[in-house]
């Protein structure tokens, strides 16, 4: 990115305040043309807020935007899109109901229109051309690179799919800033090299992109430039190229982060608690058999798709197994369903934590006591008393930060919602432990502490089986590498003789090279 390079937008000395916090204080981000600017921060440092503001949805109470040098103010986010600004949120904002012309020109119907009227309801309205609407709309698909018909229904769209509507959208707008809240979060790898495409030509057509992700590797690759904050400041801004992911994770938890990975021993493989025999999962062609140990970490490795999530719901009840045999601590474990494992002392924490993990709307006291819930309710009425306890040392134990057990989930960050995950089965004494992706879409604070969480539970004799896209996590919190490819389990792989080059060659071309079985 060249110096002369004319800069696209300024948010200058930005102040926002809500009651009783002040969420941004005199931050200040700048964006050139063509340039991709990485927002990073831990979860509350303000980037959501920034965004929000830029996208019209919240005014500063302090502070100047600028768009090519002109100063703007944007009253709402049709005055910010009529700009320019496009937000492209981490939950997809498509309409499944209608096909993907008919999201792209979703508020923007003006952009497909041609001349003529017509008579509704007694009122005269402009029709909407579906012909031109389509037309235009392949168009920008083709701009996109997703070869697919503008008529395909959106609910039939992989999320890479809907990924590259939502772009197109953005173009329909003449969006000159398009900013992405953690694009990748739901995308195979594949579909993410294809989004790193389409960000390149964008670059290339002069179109700034404010990007923002947790996932450390993705930002040294794409980014041109780095801004961070922390606590709701500027911290600084830091040259892609000339700079470490230390350095980054430094600025954004304000001290260095000497070591992501707790030290932890080797651990001997003399006590077996989960033993899986040729286990036959719905979709696997062949049966899968490994052993746990009782205070290892067993982590599991693949590509989207290779089965580790049927796997795991499999132990925990979600889904039938089609054949094989299980034991726990030597005795026959075959679930019926969720209640069954929970029984036996083997939970799940799944890798949709919204969705499948929590209930959003209750609180965090009402969470932990859910899955337990007959234990707080020996007659009619829950002891609330008793459920505020446990809560209550979940919360410490957990160290969520809350104002209170009473707080509802919804309300927390995702580091904090997970915490509150793994507080609910701690609350049960778990002899296993299975994690779905324990740190998707958590700042790099978090997952330290989460895998300070996970050390400890290990050191007190709890088994965890770890499911993790995330490489640096699999190799630095295993102390064993089970590697699935096309629900196969392909091999498994000791610590001491893992690395990347290894266990990225089995997960993507089913060789063992070597990896035991057990």
């Amino acid at each position: 990115m060249s110096s002369t390079t004319p800069t696209l937008l300024s948010m200058c000395g930005i102040t926002k305040r809500f009651p009783g916090v002040v969420a941004l204080r005199d931050v200040s981000i700048a964006l050139k043309r063509g340039e991709v600017l990485a927002l990073m921060g831990e979860n509350g440092a303000g980037k959501s807020t920034l965004m929000k503001i830029l996208g019209g949805a919240y005014q500063p109470d302090q502070g100047q935007i600028s768009l090519d040098d002109q100063p703007v103010i944007f009253h709402g986010v049709a005055d910010a899109k009529r700009h320019g600004i496009a937000l492209i949120h981490q939950e997809l904002m498509l309409a499944s109901n209608l096909d993907i012309a008919g999201n792209i020109f979703l508020g923007n119907e003006q952009a497909a229109r041609t001349q003529g009227t017509g008579l509704v309801g007694g009122s005269i309205m402009r029709l909407l051309p579906s012909g031109r609407m389509h037309r235009k709309a392949s168009e920008l698909l083709a701009r996109v690179g997703l070869a697919m018909s503008p008529s395909t229904p959106v609910s039939r769209l992989t999320a890479g799919q809907m990924q590259m509507v939502e772009i197109a959208k953005a173009l329909a707008l003449n969006a000159r800033i398009i900013i992405m809240d953690e694009p990748t979060s739901s995308l195979t790898l594949s579909e993410t090299r294809q989004l790193f495409k389409i960000i390149n030509t964008l670059r290339g057509d002069g179109i700034g992109i404010i990007y923002i992700s947790h996932r450390m590797e993705e930002v040294m690759e794409i980014a041109d430039r780095i801004t961070v904050l922390r606590d709701g400041r500027y911290v600084g801004d830091l040259e892609t190229r000339k700079t470490t992911q230390n350095e980054i994770v430094s600025m954004m938890v304000g001290r260095p982060l000497s070591a992501w990975f707790p030290e932890r021993p080797q651990r001997s493989r003399d006590d077996v608690v989960l033993e899986v025999s040729n286990l036959h999962v719905l979709g696997a062609h062949a049966g899968v058999s490994f052993n746990a140990y009782r205070g290892e970490i067993l982590g599991f490795a693949g590509l989207v798709g290779s089965g580790r999530t049927e796997l795991m719901e499999t132990l925990f009840g979600v889904r039938p197994a089609l054949g094989g045999t299980m034991r726990l601590e030597g005795k026959p474990y075959q679930p019926r369903s969720p209640h069954d494992a929970i029984e036996h002392g083997l939970f799940l924490a799944p890798e949709d934590r919204k969705k499948h993990g929590l209930v959003l709307p209750m609180t965090i006291a009402q969470n932990i006591s859910l899955p337990d819930i007959g234990n707080y309710r020996p007659r009619f009425a829950i002891q609330r008393g008793k459920e505020a306890s446990v809560a209550l040392q979940e919360l410490n134990r957990m160290r969520i930060k809350a104002p209170s057990i009473r707080t509802r989930v919804v309300n927390l960050s995702g580091g904090n919602q997970q915490k509150v995950v793994l507080g609910k089965w701690l609350a049960m004494e778990p002899r296993i432990l299975m994690l779905d992706e324990p740190t998707r879409g958590i700042d790099v604070g978090a997952k330290a502490e989460i895998y300070r969480h996970m050390a400890n539970l290990a050191d007190q004799g709890i088994t965890i089986i770890m499911v993790s896209s995330d490489m640096e996590e699999v190799l630095g919190m295993s102390d064993r590498i089970a590697v699935m490819y096309e629900r196969r389990l392909i091999g498994i792989v000791p610590r001491e003789s893992a690395s990347q080059e290894r266990v990225a060659h089995m997960m993507t071309v089913g060789s063992a090279e070597g990896a035991v079985t057990q």
